[in-house]
């Protein structure tokens, strides 16, 4: 008789932490709304320990708000929040693209190129969720290409708070084009390994995103009506 392997708790909760994370990103849970422990229990299977820590982690990615006698919020943005989060997002973009452009190795643009397909894919397929975390896939491999751990940690600490936000921008099909455009143009900076064009390129992309994003709020097309502070 085979032993009964138990999962590890850690393996749990980083499990929850994936799907609530999806679920946060793609807006199945609303910015600003509450995380109904109850109700999120029964849709993801599990019990209140392994859902609480999962919070907990993405409390500190900065996703969720802890907040007294009200619990975890999904973090909901006002427009001064945006416009201070991509004007120092950018920079760390931009330094990222700079510095990968820089040392970036064969072996990690063949992996680059092959996200650039995957990507590309998932747009013929007008496949908006497998498009976005391939996206963030690609800029992630960028950051680490730079290798500069300090810059690295300090961006996704920052990126996690407006990754809804940047998700969202995607619903329009001429700015998804024009984002998919980027895309290429900075594999091509890549591999000529053009510090100054891919700098430039990555603080163009996130303005565009930042702009996109200021839009929508001034639309009340991000925020539900009934979420509206």
């Amino acid at each position: 008789m085979a032993d009964i392997v138990e999962i590890p708790r850690l393996g749990l909760h980083d499990q929850v932490a994936a799907r609530l994370r999806t679920m946060l990103v793609e807006g199945m849970i609303q910015p600003g709304a509450k995380l109904n422990e109850r109700e999120l229990c029964e849709r993801l299977g599990v019990s209140r320990t392994p859902l609480r820590e999962a919070i907990k982690l993405l409390a500190a990615e900065g996703l969720v708000d802890l907040l007294p006698n009200r619990g975890a919020i999904a973090v909901k943005l006002t427009e001064a929040d945006v416009l201070n989060t991509f004007e120092v997002l950018a920079m760390l973009e931009g330094m990222s693209g700079e510095l990968a452009a820089q040392r970036i190795t064969d072996a990690e643009l063949i992996e680059i190129r092959a996200l650039q397909y995957e990507m590309m894919a998932c747009f013929a397929r007008r496949d908006l969720s497998g498009y976005y975390r391939i996206n963030a896939r690609i800029h992630s491999a960028i950051n680490n290409a730079a290798r500069n751990p300090v810059l690295s940690n300090a961006y996704r600490a920052i990126n996690a708070r407006v990754q809804s936000l940047r998700f969202r921008t995607n619903q329009n099909e001429t700015k998804w084009q024009l984002a998919v455009q980027e895309h290429e143009q900075m594999v091509e900076a890549l591999a000529a390994h053009d510090a100054a064009a891919m700098k430039a390129l990555l603080v163009q992309h996130l303005y565009r995103k930042r702009d996109t994003i200021l839009d929508l709020l001034r639309a009340g097309e991000i925020y539900p009506a009934n979420l509206k502070a």
